[in-house]
Protein backbone atom coordinates (compact mmCIF):
# COMPACT_ATOMS: atom_id res chain seq x y z
CA UNK A 1 0.00 0.00 0.00
CA UNK A 2 1.52 3.58 -1.13
CA UNK A 3 1.83 5.53 2.03
CA UNK A 4 4.08 8.51 2.05
CA UNK A 5 2.98 10.31 5.52
CA UNK A 6 5.73 10.91 7.85
CA UNK A 7 5.19 11.04 11.25
CA UNK A 8 7.09 14.61 11.89
CA UNK A 9 9.54 16.77 10.13
CA UNK A 10 12.49 15.11 11.46
CA UNK A 11 11.51 11.51 9.54
CA UNK A 12 10.49 13.39 6.51
CA UNK A 13 13.77 15.06 6.55
CA UNK A 14 15.73 11.61 6.97
CA UNK A 15 18.81 11.41 4.70
CA UNK A 16 19.53 14.78 4.04
CA UNK A 17 23.45 15.53 3.42
CA UNK A 18 26.19 17.72 3.90
CA UNK A 19 26.32 19.51 0.39
CA UNK A 20 23.10 18.77 -0.69
CA UNK A 21 21.21 21.04 -3.18
CA UNK A 22 17.87 22.36 -1.88
CA UNK A 23 15.24 23.44 -3.81
CA UNK A 24 12.60 25.54 -1.95
CA UNK A 25 9.17 26.69 -3.09
CA UNK A 26 7.40 29.67 -1.91
CA UNK A 27 7.22 33.73 -3.37
CA UNK A 28 8.02 36.11 -0.05
CA UNK A 29 6.37 34.47 2.41
CA UNK A 30 3.66 32.66 0.37
CA UNK A 31 4.29 28.80 -0.53
CA UNK A 32 7.34 28.33 1.32
CA UNK A 33 8.14 25.44 3.84
CA UNK A 34 8.94 26.71 6.64
CA UNK A 35 9.34 23.72 9.20
CA UNK A 36 10.48 22.05 6.88
CA UNK A 37 13.50 24.80 6.51
CA UNK A 38 13.67 25.41 10.43
CA UNK A 39 13.87 21.48 10.54
CA UNK A 40 16.61 21.51 8.61
CA UNK A 41 18.55 23.44 10.79
CA UNK A 42 17.78 20.18 13.54
CA UNK A 43 19.44 17.67 11.01
CA UNK A 44 22.90 19.34 11.26
CA UNK A 45 23.37 19.48 7.10
CA UNK A 46 25.35 21.80 5.97
CA UNK A 47 27.21 23.45 3.28
CA UNK A 48 24.14 23.68 1.23
CA UNK A 49 23.21 25.36 -1.76
CA UNK A 50 19.74 26.71 -1.66
CA UNK A 51 17.32 27.93 -5.12
CA UNK A 52 14.82 29.99 -4.09
CA UNK A 53 12.66 33.10 -5.52
CA UNK A 54 14.72 35.03 -2.52
CA UNK A 55 16.97 35.49 0.39
CA UNK A 56 14.54 35.18 2.87
CA UNK A 57 13.21 37.37 5.42
CA UNK A 58 13.16 38.38 9.16
CA UNK A 59 14.66 35.44 11.43
CA UNK A 60 12.44 32.15 10.23
CA UNK A 61 12.65 29.84 8.04
CA UNK A 62 15.36 30.39 4.99
CA UNK A 63 17.03 33.59 6.72
CA UNK A 64 17.47 31.18 9.65
CA UNK A 65 19.23 28.75 7.90
CA UNK A 66 21.73 31.38 6.61
CA UNK A 67 22.42 32.93 9.89
CA UNK A 68 23.73 29.74 11.10
CA UNK A 69 25.91 29.17 8.62
CA UNK A 70 24.29 26.15 6.75
CA UNK A 71 24.53 27.68 3.38
CA UNK A 72 27.32 27.96 1.35
CA UNK A 73 25.65 28.97 -1.70
CA UNK A 74 22.58 31.16 -2.70
CA UNK A 75 21.01 30.86 -6.22
CA UNK A 76 17.91 33.07 -6.69
CA UNK A 77 16.33 35.73 -8.52
CA UNK A 78 15.64 38.58 -5.62
CA UNK A 79 18.19 38.34 -3.04
CA UNK A 80 17.49 42.24 -1.49
CA UNK A 81 13.22 42.50 -0.28
CA UNK A 82 12.55 44.11 2.38
CA UNK A 83 13.61 42.44 5.34
CA UNK A 84 16.74 40.36 4.00
CA UNK A 85 19.07 41.70 6.35
CA UNK A 86 20.84 38.54 7.26
CA UNK A 87 21.68 38.00 3.37
CA UNK A 88 22.91 41.50 3.16
CA UNK A 89 25.07 40.85 5.90
CA UNK A 90 26.67 37.41 4.85
CA UNK A 91 27.38 38.42 1.40
CA UNK A 92 28.45 41.83 1.95
CA UNK A 93 31.32 39.92 4.37
CA UNK A 94 31.66 37.27 1.80
CA UNK A 95 30.04 34.75 3.55
CA UNK A 96 28.19 33.46 0.75
CA UNK A 97 28.25 32.88 -3.15
CA UNK A 98 25.33 33.92 -5.33
CA UNK A 99 24.44 33.44 -8.54
CA UNK A 100 21.89 35.94 -9.63
CA UNK A 101 19.38 34.04 -12.06
CA UNK A 102 16.24 36.33 -13.73
CA UNK A 103 13.17 34.78 -12.22
CA UNK A 104 11.47 33.34 -15.04
CA UNK A 105 14.89 31.84 -16.10
CA UNK A 106 15.04 30.37 -12.44
CA UNK A 107 11.72 28.22 -13.10
CA UNK A 108 12.50 27.26 -16.49
CA UNK A 109 15.74 25.92 -15.64
CA UNK A 110 13.70 23.92 -12.96
CA UNK A 111 10.97 23.16 -15.09
CA UNK A 112 13.37 21.79 -17.64
CA UNK A 113 15.18 19.48 -15.27
CA UNK A 114 11.51 17.93 -14.19
CA UNK A 115 11.33 17.76 -18.09
CA UNK A 116 14.45 15.42 -18.78
CA UNK A 117 15.66 18.41 -21.08
CA UNK A 118 19.33 19.52 -20.31
CA UNK A 119 19.65 22.80 -21.36
CA UNK A 120 17.62 25.57 -23.29
CA UNK A 121 18.15 28.84 -25.30
CA UNK A 122 16.22 32.48 -23.95
CA UNK A 123 16.69 36.05 -24.71
CA UNK A 124 16.24 36.93 -21.05
CA UNK A 125 19.65 38.07 -19.84
CA UNK A 126 21.54 37.72 -22.95
CA UNK A 127 22.68 41.40 -23.33
CA UNK A 128 23.35 41.68 -19.99
CA UNK A 129 26.51 41.18 -17.53
CA UNK A 130 24.53 38.05 -16.63
CA UNK A 131 25.21 36.30 -20.09
CA UNK A 132 29.36 37.26 -19.21
CA UNK A 133 31.31 34.24 -20.41
CA UNK A 134 28.13 32.35 -21.72
CA UNK A 135 27.29 30.17 -24.64
CA UNK A 136 25.22 33.27 -26.89
CA UNK A 137 23.70 31.95 -30.10
CA UNK A 138 20.95 34.08 -32.53
CA UNK A 139 17.38 33.13 -33.08
CA UNK A 140 16.10 35.26 -36.16
CA UNK A 141 16.88 38.86 -34.63
CA UNK A 142 17.22 37.83 -30.98
CA UNK A 143 20.38 37.21 -29.03
CA UNK A 144 20.28 33.91 -27.04
CA UNK A 145 22.20 32.65 -23.72
CA UNK A 146 22.54 28.89 -23.12
CA UNK A 147 20.90 27.98 -20.28
CA UNK A 148 21.25 24.79 -18.06
CA UNK A 149 18.72 22.60 -16.29
CA UNK A 150 18.79 22.78 -12.62
CA UNK A 151 18.51 20.05 -10.64
CA UNK A 152 18.01 19.79 -6.34
CA UNK A 153 18.69 16.77 -4.22
CA UNK A 154 16.03 17.70 -1.92
CA UNK A 155 12.66 19.88 -2.78
CA UNK A 156 10.84 21.38 0.40
CA UNK A 157 7.75 22.58 -0.65
CA UNK A 158 3.99 23.93 0.92
CA UNK A 159 0.97 22.78 -0.35
CA UNK A 160 -2.78 23.23 0.99
CA UNK A 161 -3.88 19.57 1.23
CA UNK A 162 -2.47 16.07 -0.32
CA UNK A 163 -3.06 12.73 0.42
CA UNK A 164 -1.11 9.66 1.28
CA UNK A 165 -0.48 8.91 -2.37
CA UNK A 166 1.57 12.38 -2.53
CA UNK A 167 -0.97 14.19 -4.68
CA UNK A 168 -0.99 18.01 -4.23
CA UNK A 169 -2.84 20.95 -4.21
CA UNK A 170 -2.17 24.70 -4.01
CA UNK A 171 -3.98 27.66 -2.44
CA UNK A 172 -3.34 30.68 -4.39
CA UNK A 173 -0.67 32.42 -4.90
CA UNK A 174 0.87 29.55 -2.67
CA UNK A 175 1.57 27.46 -6.51
CA UNK A 176 4.33 29.61 -7.41
CA UNK A 177 7.61 27.84 -7.33
CA UNK A 178 5.99 25.11 -5.47
CA UNK A 179 5.12 22.86 -8.55
CA UNK A 180 8.37 23.14 -10.66
CA UNK A 181 10.56 22.38 -7.22
CA UNK A 182 8.52 19.36 -6.87
CA UNK A 183 9.71 18.09 -10.50
CA UNK A 184 13.46 18.84 -10.48
CA UNK A 185 14.87 17.66 -7.41
CA UNK A 186 15.51 13.79 -6.47
CA UNK A 187 13.78 13.71 -3.26
CA UNK A 188 10.73 15.98 -3.12
CA UNK A 189 9.67 16.47 0.44
CA UNK A 190 5.86 18.26 1.00
CA UNK A 191 4.26 20.14 3.98
CA UNK A 192 0.54 20.04 3.83
CA UNK A 193 -2.11 22.18 5.41
CA UNK A 194 -4.48 19.88 5.67
CA UNK A 195 -4.49 15.93 4.71
CA UNK A 196 -7.29 13.08 3.36
CA UNK A 197 -5.69 9.90 4.74
CA UNK A 198 -7.76 7.55 3.15
CA UNK A 199 -9.01 8.74 0.32
CA UNK A 200 -7.74 10.71 -2.80
CA UNK A 201 -7.78 13.92 -4.27
CA UNK A 202 -9.82 15.01 -6.62
CA UNK A 203 -7.83 13.80 -9.91
CA UNK A 204 -9.19 17.00 -11.49
CA UNK A 205 -7.75 19.23 -8.66
CA UNK A 206 -4.31 17.75 -8.90
CA UNK A 207 -1.87 19.97 -9.34
CA UNK A 208 1.44 17.54 -8.68
CA UNK A 209 1.13 14.39 -9.25
CA UNK A 210 2.12 12.08 -6.44
CA UNK A 211 5.07 10.42 -8.86
CA UNK A 212 6.84 13.87 -7.83
CA UNK A 213 6.34 13.29 -4.27
CA UNK A 214 8.65 11.25 -2.03
CA UNK A 215 7.06 12.22 1.52
CA UNK A 216 4.37 14.23 2.81
CA UNK A 217 3.90 15.99 6.85
CA UNK A 218 0.31 17.06 7.74
CA UNK A 219 1.73 20.74 9.76
CA UNK A 220 -1.57 22.45 10.32
CA UNK A 221 -0.09 25.82 11.20
CA UNK A 222 -2.76 28.05 10.58
CA UNK A 223 -4.54 29.91 7.49
CA UNK A 224 -1.03 30.81 4.85
CA UNK A 225 -0.82 34.62 3.62
CA UNK A 226 -2.21 34.87 0.51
Amino acid sequence: MIDKLAASVAEALTGLEDGATLLLGGFGAVGQATHLIEGVIETGARDLTVVANNAGYGQVGLARLLKEGRVRKLICSYPRIAGSTIFEELYSAGGLELELVPQGTLAERMRAAGAGVPAFFTPTGADTSLARGREIRRFGNRDCVLEEALYGDVALIEAWEADRWGNLTYRAAGRNFNPVCAMAARLTIAQTQHLRRDEPLDPETIVTPGIFVDRVVHLAYGDPIT
